[in-house]
C-alpha cells in the first residue's frame, strides 16, 4: 500500500464463503457502483475466526469539486469495515494519512484513520432501512456534503472541538468556588463495564480513595465550529491545536500553576499527583458567526503538580523544596514541557438550578414558596421541583416517619423514626449536593408560637398546601397579608386530584373555591363517584383528603406530576383556578375546570361569619325571579367550622314539588328532601349537609324577617339545638340578600 496510507495489520481473506449474507451483499453493491472500486478482501491477521471482513476500496465522488478549500479529493481511499455480527453496525474509514479534519467524524486519535459519521440518527434508527447500496450512497454523499462545507444543518447544535472519550470527568456546579479556594482538589473514579472511567470532583473524599489534583481552568477565546480536533497525547501537541485556533495556552497555564501556591512552599510528599486542565472554548456557528455553545474539554498531565511546574518554568526548586517563580524568577526556563504526557477526558456537568430549569423547559426560576406538609403528595411535589431546579422551597411538617409511609414516601427504611422533614431535605441534598437548598421545619402549620412557621410563611411568594387536612387552608384564609396559596391533594381512591389555587388579591381564598368544589361535586355527574373510598361520615380524621388508606404510591405520582407542572403555569395568571382530574378505570382522564366567583361575607350579631359566594348569590336570584310572584325558599347545605368561627353556604336547593307558594307567603314541602341532603353528604365525604333555609320576598319588600320568618327561625333553633349546631336563615330580595342566624342557648 502507498505510504501516504495508513498500514494495518490485515492479510487477504481468500475464502468468504463463510462470510456473513451482510458481507456478501456489501460486495456485491460495490461491485455494481460506477463510483466504487473494490481493492481487496481482507482479515484480521491475528483472528483464529474472521469476526470482521475489511473491504478496501477506492472511492470517486464526481461532487467533490477541484481544489475545494477542505482538503477533499475526487479519488479517496476507503476502508469499509463489516463485523460478522449483524447487530455491530458496519463502518468506513479514510485511509489517507492526511485527510482533514472534518465535521461528522468519529476517530479518537491521530494515530489512527478517520471514522465517517454517515448519519444523524442513531443507528438502530438507521439499522430498519439500512442496505448495502444506500449505505455506499451515503459515503458519496458525505464527500460531496461536507467538500461543499454543507454537511452541517443549519439548524443542528454544534460539533464539540475534541471526539468524545471513553473516560468522563464530572465537573461540580460550585467549581469556581472550589477553585478559588486554591487548595489541591480530590479526584475519584467509577469503572464502568465499558472500560470507561466516570470521575468526579470534590473538595474532600471519606474515604483514601481518589488522588489530589491541582486543577486549572483556562477560559480560551471564541474559535468556529466545525473542524472536530483529534486528542492530543502530549502538552506539545495540545498547545499546537491552541495555536491553530489562535489560542494562547501555555502563559495562562503557567500562571494558573503559581496562583495560591504557598509562599512556604511544597515538598514532594505534599505534591498533589496530578494536573488536571479545564479549557472552556466559546463556539461560533461560521454561518452567523454567533457564539451558540461552549466546549469543554479535561486533560490530565502526567507526573506531579511540582514537576509539571517546574518543566513549565512556574516553579523552582531550592533544597528539595519548591517555590513559585513569580516575581522572583520569572525568566525561569521552560524545559521539557512539550514531551509532558496528557489524558484526555470528556467533560459533563454536575447539574446546578439553571442547568435543572433548562433540561426540565422553565422559563423561570420559580417562586420563593413554602410547602405545608411532608407526607406523600407534599415528599413527591418537593421532589419534582428541586429535580427540575424550580422555585427555593421551605417545608413545614411535624410528623416522623413510620413504616406504613414508606409505601408512599421517599423516605428510606433506614429513616424510620426521623422527621420527615429531615428526610426531605436528606433527599434535596442527595439530589443536587447543595446546588438547591431546602429548609425545613419541623413544627405545626397550625401552631401560632412557633416563629420559624411565622418567617416561612411571611417571606413566602407562593403556599402549596398538601396537608391532606382541611385545617390548614382554610385557616389560612383568613390571613390575607400572606401569600397566595394553592391546594392539591389527591381523592381517597386515588382516581382524582385536585388543585384550588387562590387569586394573587384572594378575594377567591381557599376556604370560597372549597366550597365551590363541593358545589361542583353536588351538582355533576362526575361527582356521584368522585370521592368513593373515605372511611364514614365525618371528615375529622377521615375527611376527602385522608390518605392513610389501601392507595398505591404510582396513583399519588401520578397526580403530583399533574400538580408539578400545573402549578408553574397556572401561577403565571393573577386569576384563580380550581381543576380535577379524574382518572378513568380504561387509563382516559378528564380535566374538569371550575368557574370560580367571589366571596361574600355576611356577618351576624353574635354569631359565625356565614360565607358565600357571588355565584351562590346568583343562583338565589335566578330561582326567586322564576317563581314571581310568587314566594318560593328550600334549604341550604353547607357546613360549619367552629375552629374559624364560620359557616359556610355550599348550596340551595330549589324548593321541593309539594311545597306551597303564594305572592305573600310560602311553605316549603318535605319531597325527596332527606334523599338529597343524604346523596349530599355521600357525595362530599359526610362534610356538607343541612344548615338552614332560605326563602324569597317579593318585589317592593326588603330582605329581613318578617313575623312569620322570626317564628320559623325559632323553630329551626330548636331542632338544630339536637345537634347543638346554629342555623342559619337567607331572605332573598330584589335588591339584596339578607341573613340571619339563630341558635338555642342555655
Amino acid at each position: 500500500m502507498n505510504s501516504d496510507y495508513f498500514q494495518l495489520d490485515l492479510i487477504g481473506l481468500e475464502d468468504t464463503s463463510q462470510a456473513s449474507s451482510r458481507t456478501h451483499a456489501m460486495i456485491a453493491a460495490i461491485n455494481s457502483n460506477r463510483d466504487f472500486r473494490l481493492i481487496d478482501v481482507m482479515r484480521d491477521r491475528e483472528d483464529e475466526e474472521v469476526n470482521v471482513v475489511y473491504l478496501m476500496v477506492d472511492v470517486e465522488c464526481h461532487g467533490v469539486p477541484k481544489h475545494n478549500k477542505y482538503g477533499l479529493r475526487f479519488r479517496e481511499r476507503m476502508l469499509i469495515v463489516v463485523p460478522q455480527d449483524g447487530s455491530i453496525a458496519t463502518a468506513v474509514w479514510a485511509m489517507r494519512k492526511d485527510f482533514p479534519r472534518l465535521a461528522h467524524q468519529n476517530s479518537v486519535s491521530v494515530l489512527g484513520p478517520a471514522q465517517l459519521c454517515l448519519y444523524y440518527e442513531p443507528m438502530k434508527v438507521v439499522a430498519r432501512t439500512w442496505t448495502a447500496p444506500s449505505f455506499l450512497a451515503r459515503i458519496l454523499w458525505w464527500l460531496e456534503k461536507n467538500a461543499k462545507g454543507e454537511l452541517h444543518l443549519a439548524d443542528q447544535p454544534l460539533d464539540t472541538l475534541f471526539f468524545e472519550s471513553k473516560h468522563e470527568l464530572v465537573i461540580p456546579w460550585d467549581i469556581a468556588d472550589l477553585a478559588s479556594e486554591g487548595k489541591p482538589l480530590h479526584v475519584s473514579g467509577v469503572r464502568r463495564a465499558d472500560n470507561g472511567t466516570t470521575m468526579r470532583i470534590t473538595n474532600h473524599l471519606d474515604t483514601d480513595q481518589g488522588v489530589l489534583a491541582k486543577l486549572v481552568k483556562i477560559d480560551l477565546e471564541p474559535v468556529e465550529s466545525g473542524q472536530v480536533e483529534w486528542d492530543p497525547h502530549s502538552l506539545g501537541e495540545l498547545n499546537e491545536i491552541m495555536i491553530r485556533r489562535g489560542a494562547n495556552l501555555l502563559d495562562p497555564l503557567r500562571l494558573a500553576m503559581q496562583q495560591g501556591f504557598p509562599e512556604q512552599g511544597l515538598t514532594l510528599k505534599d505534591e498533589p499527583a496530578s494536573v488536571l486542565v479545564l479549557l472552556s472554548i466559546p463556539l461560533r456557528r461560521p454561518s452567523t458567526g454567533r457564539v451558540e455553545g461552549v466546549s469543554y474539554r479535561a486533560f490530565f498531565l502526567h507526573g506531579g503538580a511540582l514537576k509539571v511546574g517546574m518543566q513549565l518554568g512556574a516553579l523552582f526548586d531550592l533544597d528539595g523544596r519548591f517555590y513559585t517563580s513569580a516575581g522572583l524568577l520569572d525568566g525561569e526556563e521552560a524545559v521539557g514541557w512539550e514531551t509532558i504526557g496528557l489524558d484526555p477526558v470528556t467533560v459533563l456537568w454536575e447539574n446546578s438550578a439553571d442547568r435543572a430549569r433548562s433540561q426540565s423547559g422553565h422559563s423561570d426560576s420559580g417562586p420563593k414558596g413554602t410547602v405545608v406538609g411532608a407526607g406523600s403528595l407534599g415528599s413527591a411535589l418537593i421532589e419534582l421541583w428541586i429535580r427540575s431546579g424550580w422555585g427555593t422551597w421551605t417545608v413545614i411538617d411535624k410528623d416522623h416517619i413510620r413504616p406504613h409511609n414508606l409505601t408512599r414516601h421517599s423516605a428510606l427504611n433506614f429513616q424510620i423514626g426521623q422527621p420527615k422533614v429531615l428526610a426531605v431535605s436528606r433527599l434535596v441534598e442527595a439530589i443536587t449536593r447543595g446546588a438547591v437548598a431546602l429548609t425545613g421545619v419541623e413544627a405545626d402549620v397550625m401552631s401560632s408560637l412557633n416563629p420559624e412557621v411565622g418567617r416561612a410563611l411571611d417571606a413566602s411568594e407562593l403556599v402549596v398546601d398538601a396537608t391532606a387536612d382541611l385545617g390548614y387552608p382554610r385557616a389560612s384564609s383568613a390571613n390575607e397579608g400572606r401569600a397566595r396559596h394553592v391546594s392539591v391533594f389527591v381523592t381517597p381512591n386515588g382516581r382524582s386530584g385536585v388543585m384550588m389555587l387562590e387569586d394573587t388579591a384572594k378575594t377567591r381564598c381557599l376556604r370560597t373555591i372549597e366550597a365551590q368544589y363541593y358545589r361542583a361535586i353536588i351538582r355533576s355527574e362526575w361527582g356521584r363517584k368522585h370521592l368513593d373510598g373515605h372511611r364514614g361520615l365525618f371528615w375529622s380524621g377521615a375527611s376527602c383528603r385522608d390518605l392513610s388508606m389501601v392507595l398505591p404510591y404510582s396513583s399519588v405520582m401520578i397526580h403530583a406530576c399533574q400538580f408539578a407542572e400545573s402549578i408553574p403555569a397556572h401561577i403565571r395568571s393573577d386569576a384563580a383556578a380550581a381543576f380535577i382530574w379524574q382518572r378513568e378505570p380504561d387509563g382516559g382522564t378528564d380535566a374538569i375546570s371550575l368557574e370560580l366567583f367571589e366571596r361574600h361575607v355576611h356577618k351576624t350579631v353574635e354569631g359565625l361569619d356565614v360565607y358565600m359566594d357571588e355565584g351562590l348569590h346568583d343562583h338565589l336570584r335566578e330561582l326567586r325571579h322564576q317563581s314571581l310572584p310568587n314566594e318560593t325558599g328550600g334549604i341550604l347545605l353547607g357546613y360549619h367550622d367552629f375552629t374559624q368561627n364560620l359557616l359556610v353556604i355550599v348550596d340551595a336547593l330549589p324548593a321541593p314539588k309539594d311545597s306551597k307558594g303564594s305572592p305573600t307567603s310560602f311553605e316549603r314541602g318535605t319531597d325527596g328532601l332527606p334523599d338529597l341532603v343524604a346523596e349530599a353528604r355521600e357525595r362530599t365525604a359526610g362534610i356538607v349537609g343541612y344548615v338552614g333555609e332560605w326563602h324569597s320576598h317579593p318585589d317592593g319588600y326588603p330582605a329581613v324577617p318578617s313575623r312569620d320568618d322570626l317564628v320559623q327561625l325559632a323553630q329551626l333553633a330548636v331542632g338544630m339545638n339536637e345537634e347543638g349546631l346554629p342555623v342559619v336563615q337567607v331572605i332573598v330580595g330584589g335588591h339584596e340578600i339578607g341573613v340571619v342566624q339563630a341558635e338555642v342557648r342555655p
